[in-house]
C-alpha cells in the first residue's frame, strides 16, 4: 500500500518534502507552512495513511526558524487514530528538527501540534449553545474569508462579562476551554451557573479568528494580521474580527474580561494582567490578584510562579486586548494561558495538557468568578 501524507482539510498544515518506505518502516521529511502573508509558523495538522503496523518516523525539518523555537524542547506531538482521543507521541527535538515516531494500529493516523478544534465543531458548539434556554446568538459580521463571527449572550445580571478565545488560531486549547465554559453556564442545575447568570450578562466569542483556524495558521488571520496587536486601532480592511468585537463591547461595556490563549514555551497554566496601563487603580489590581490567587487555591492545574514579565508603570501595550479593555473600560481584564506542552506541576504521561483539562479549567475559572462577581 502506498504512503500518503495530506493536510487538505480544516486547519491542516504541512508540506511534504520526501517520503521513503521499506517493508519495515516509513520515514518522511516535512515542513510547516507559514501563515499566509506572515512569517509566523508553528501549528501543524496532517494525516498519514498506509501505515498500519509499520514503524513511522516523521521529521519536521524547519522547526528551528519557527515562531517560538523554545517551544520545541520538552514538547510532544499529539496523535489520534479516531480523531477523538489525542495522545502524546514519542517526540524528540534536535538541531531544528522535530522527530515524531509512532507505530499505528490503524491505516490512517492524524497528527497535530495540539488536539484540533475544527470549524465544524465550532458550528456545532454555537448551534448547541444557541438552543439552550436563555441563550441568544448574534452574528457580529463576516470575516475576510466571509465566515461568520459568532457571539453568544446569556444571563440577566448587570455586570458585563466578556469571554473570548482563539485570537491566535493555532491555540486550539482555547476553544476547548470555551466548550467547558458554555457547558457550565448552560447547565440549569449548576448553582454556580445560576448565580453567575443572575448577577451578570455574559458575552462569549468562542472563536475570534475563524479564518486562521480553517487555514491552519498559528497566529494570524486571513491577511497575516496578529489580532492581539490590533485593539488600539482595528479596521474592517485588516482586522474586522477585532473591529466588530470591540464595537460590540463599546455598545454594552465591559466589567470583566478573559482572553483565552495557549503558550508554546511555558509548561504551565498562568494569567497575565494589565499592569502598566496609565489608568491603573489599586482596587482593580487587587481584584485581579484575588482572582489569580483564588484560582491557584482552587485547582492544582493553575499556578502563579511562572508567567510573563509585567510591564513597567505607564508602559503597557494598549494594542493588546487585556490592556486595552482595562484602560478603555476600567475592566478587570486578564489573559489566560494554557500550555502546548504538558503542565509540569501535574503531568499526564498519556495525554499531556488536553482538551479535557482545558474544559475542566474553564469550569474552575467560572467557579472563582462566582466567588467575587458582586465585587467586580
Amino acid at each position: 500500500m502506498s504512503i500518503s501524507i495530506t493536510s487538505a482539510f480544516d486547519s491542516g498544515n504541512i508540506r511534504v518534502l520526501s517520503i521513503s518506505a521499506t517493508s519495515a518502516g516509513v520515514r518522511a521529511e516535512l515542513e510547516i507552512v507559514k501563515d499566509r502573508q506572515s512569517d509566523f509558523y508553528q501549528w501543524f495538522h496532517f494525516r498519514v495513511a498506509g501505515v498500519a503496523g509499520r514503524e513511522v518516523e516523521l521529521a519536521i525539518v524547519n522547526c528551528g526558524a519557527s515562531a517560538y523555537p523554545d517551544g520545541w524542547p520538552g514538547y510532544k506531538a499529539r496523535y489520534s487514530e479516531d480523531r477523538e482521543n489525542w495522545l502524546l507521541a514519542d517526540t524528540g527535538y534536535a538541531d531544528g528538527t522535530l522527530t515524531i515516531r509512532l507505530s499505528p494500529d490503524s491505516n490512517a493516523v492524524w497528527l497535530a501540534y495540539f488536539a484540533p478544534y475544527s470549524m465544524e465543531r465550532h458550528h456545532d458548539l454555537v448551534a448547541w449553545a444557541a438552543s439552550q434556554p436563555g441563550v441568544e446568538h448574534r452574528e457580529l459580521g463576516l470575516t475576510l474569508d466571509r465566515q461568520p463571527l459568532d457571539l453568544l449572550v446569556l444571563g440577566e445580571g448587570p455586570k458585563k462579562v466578556w469571554l473570548y478565545a482563539r485570537q491566535h488560531p493555532g491555540e486550539s486549547m482555547a476553544e476547548w476551554w470555551m466548550e467547558g465554559a458554555l457547558e457550565r453556564l448552560c447547565d440549569e442545575e449548576d448553582a454556580v451557573a445560576r448565580l453567575l447568570r443572575r448577577e451578570a450578562t455574559f458575552y462569549i466569542v468562542p472563536n475570534m479568528n475563524p479564518d486562521g483556524s480553517r487555514r491552519g495558521h498559528l497566529r494570524t488571520n486571513a491577511v497575516g494580521i496578529n489580532l492581539n496587536r490590533e485593539w488600539h486601532e482595528p479596521s474592517m480592511e485588516k482586522s474586522p474580527e477585532v473591529f466588530l468585537v470591540r464595537g460590540a463591547m463599546d455598545e454594552v461595556g465591559v466589567d470583566f474580561a478573559m482572553d483565552v490563549h495557549g503558550d508554546e514555551a511555558i509548561a504551565a497554566v498562568f494569567l497575565a494582567g494589565f499592569e502598566g496601563i496609565p489608568s491603573i487603580t489599586e482596587r482593580k489590581s487587587a481584584l485581579y490578584r484575588r482572582y489569580r490567587d483564588t484560582l491557584a487555591a482552587r485547582t492544582p492545574d493553575f499556578q502563579t510562579r511562572k508567567g510573563y514579565p509585567t510591564a513597567p508603570a505607564g508602559k503597557a501595550n494598549l494594542s493588546m486586548s487585556t490592556n486595552q479593555l482595562a484602560e478603555r473600560f476600567g475592566a478587570v481584564a486578564m489573559t489566560l494561558e494554557m500550555p502546548f506542552k504538558d503542565n509540569d506541576d501535574l503531568p499526564d504521561a498519556d495525554f499531556g495538557w488536553s482538551p479535557a483539562r482545558s474544559i475542566q479549567l474553564a469550569k474552575d475559572c467560572l467557579g472563582v468568578l462566582a466567588e467575587m462577581i458582586d465585587e467586580i
